[in-house]
């Protein structure tokens, strides 16, 4: 039965990510640290990295800590935690890094409708330059509207 609570856990914390990474997108990122994310938008950079690649150090540390205090406490239910915000992470590397910005080249030409309806809402996110005015702060959770538009240019 432990092995049920755990892998509950797993999936609480990894889709609990989703709010947290939305949250902080849309208020600290777009908010009070908007210098370090304003190059993702402006594309300022210079090279492979941008100053926004900073923000991938502070999300790694909580689930860092709750890996490391699941596992030298031995309480697995904190390792749990820590394994969903990193497969979050691990996800959200993939998703938003390879897959959307492209800076490895894969899956360019993917027919996937949830993956056509990511990248749509993604760049519907950068039109906007500024701070204000955003749209689509979340990564994983996808407007139904960017569905029905994939569906629609399907059907054409």
């Amino acid at each position: 039965m432990n092995w049920l609570i755990y892998t509950l856990t797993v999936l609480a914390a990894f889709l609990g990510m989703e709010g947290v990474a939305w949250v902080t997108h849309k208020y600290i990122m777009h908010g009070l640290f908007w210098t370090l994310h304003r190059d993702h938008h402006h594309k300022e950079h210079f090279d492979f990295l941008e100053r926004n690649d900073l923000f991938f150090l502070v999300f790694a540390i909580p689930g860092i800590a709750a890996l490391a205090v699941g596992t030298l406490s031995h309480l697995p239910l904190w390792t749990c935690i820590g394994s969903g915000i990193t497969l979050y992470g691990a996800c959200y590397f993939f998703i938003h890094d390879l897959f959307i910005h492209q800076r490895l080249r894969v899956l360019r030409n993917s027919n996937n409708p949830y993956l056509k309806a990511i990248r749509r809402a993604h760049k519907m996110h950068h039109k906007h330059l500024g701070k204000e005015d955003g749209e689509c702060f979340g990564m994983l959770w996808v407007p139904l509207k960017y569905f029905k538009e994939v569906k629609k240019e399907k059907a054409i």
